[in-house]
């Protein structure tokens, strides 16, 4: 049977990431600000791009009339997208605050802003997990 414990190459076991400042402040204002967890690690192009990326679809989905969700309990798939609208960060929150994505779907393409915003939350939320792996340095 295969071992199934994470070893290094020189056979122990690999230790646990240390915690440093940066492994914890990287993922954070990485989710509240979109990019901001590379380009505080200066990796200035991987930023910008996520940055541009995360706004423009959830703006996309806004133009769009997409629904912003709303925590809940009921419906499975309405938590869903509440979780996945909570990756956008501080794009979520101004969006709450704001009231936009409010208004009930009344055209066709609003399905789809819906998901551009749902998946722009998915995508920071992705970044995020980029931007901590490199500030433990298990990524370039």
């Amino acid at each position: 049977m295969a071992n199934t414990q994470t070893t290094s190459q020189t056979g122990a076991p690999a230790a646990a990431a240390p915690i440093t400042a940066m492994s914890v402040v990287a993922p954070a204002i990485g989710w509240l600000i979109p990019g901001a967890g590379h380009l505080i690690q200066k990796r200035w192009i991987r930023g910008v791009l996520l940055l541009i990326s995360v706004v423009a679809m959830f703006v996309f989905g806004l133009a769009m009339d997409g629904k912003i969700y709303k925590p809940n309990a009921g419906d499975l798939l309405d938590i869903l997208g509440f979780i996945g609208d909570l990756g956008a960060g501080a794009l979520y929150i101004f969006g709450r605050v704001l009231d936009w994505g409010s208004s009930s779907i009344a055209v066709a393409t609003a399905d789809y802003g819906t998901k551009y915003i749902v998946v722009a939350g998915l995508l920071n939320v992705m970044a995020v997990v980029d931007a901590y792996h490199i500030a433990i340095g298990k990524k370039q």
